[in-house]
């Protein structure tokens, strides 16, 4: 076992989404972004997944004998799906309402996946590793960032894969995350989303490379409001992005 480390959690940020809980499959509810966001995201990490694996993505179960751990899943919305390609997947999130609303609907689904109301650093210290870790949309909810990122690190196992999403720190982004999904569109309540704790691709990355893992790719997703919806885009990272990197 590690010794522990200091827990990443943020209390009030927990809390926030503690409170959006129930809403979570409300595919017309405060996850609204995320679920228009998802099949882009999904898109991303099993080609990375694939790649990184050596996995065929158009057979029935491609990513079976890999262990998947979802940092921060929320209600299932990305461990469902890789649970269904055949992952061994585990589920974790702080916001033990979160965890609770996740095996209830990933029962109804039909699907086995280990969700558990606990911490990064929680499973570190007591020896966790696993193939793939997907830290989604969290790390700019955190306590120590670069912190929390070596946790993610550390829970992988050699060749391991970390998967990465967040918002960079820019004024486009301040436009789309705050002023249009919290004021105009009030897709989120007012406050969800701080622009100060943003993190630029460049951060991100330095964060990763400090604890000894390999940036393999970086995409942005980009929200077109002719389309309503996410594409990836190679170049535009502007708002949202995605960061793959392999531990050594």
């Amino acid at each position: 076992m590690n010794s522990p480390r200091p827990t990443s959690i943020d209390s009030a940020e927990v809390s926030k989404f503690e409170a959006m809980a129930a809403e979570w499959w409300d595919e017309k509810g405060k996850f609204r972004p995320l679920h228009l966001m998802n099949p882009v995201r999904l898109d991303y990490v099993t080609r990375q997944i694939a790649t990184e694996f050596a996995r065929d993505r158009a057979g029935a179960r491609p990513f079976a004998g890999l262990r998947v751990l979802d940092i921060g899943c929320g209600g299932g919305l990305m461990a469902e799906p890789m649970a269904r390609l055949g992952a061994d997947v585990t589920g974790a999130d702080a916001a033990t309402g979160n965890i609770e609303v996740a095996r209830v609907h990933a029962a109804q689904q039909g699907l086995t996946i280990d969700y558990r109301a606990t911490t990064a650093e929680t499973l570190d210290t007591a020896g966790e590793r696993f193939d793939v870790v997907m830290a989604l949309e969290i790390v700019e909810h955190v306590d120590g960032p670069a912190d929390f990122v070596e946790t993610c690190v550390s829970l992988l196992k050699p060749g391991g894969l970390l998967l990465m999403s967040t918002l960079n720190r820019t004024a486009q982004s301040f436009a789309a995350a705050i002023v249009g999904a919290e004021w105009v569109m009030r897709w989120l309540p007012q406050g969800t989303h701080d622009w100060r704790r943003f993190i630029t691709p460049d951060e991100l990355a330095g964060m990763i490379e400090a604890a000894d893992a390999q940036v393999v790719d970086r995409h942005g997703m980009v929200f077109n409001p002719l389309r309503w919806s996410f594409h990836l885009s190679p170049r535009d990272l502007s708002v949202n992005y995605l960061i793959a990197a392999r531990k050594g």
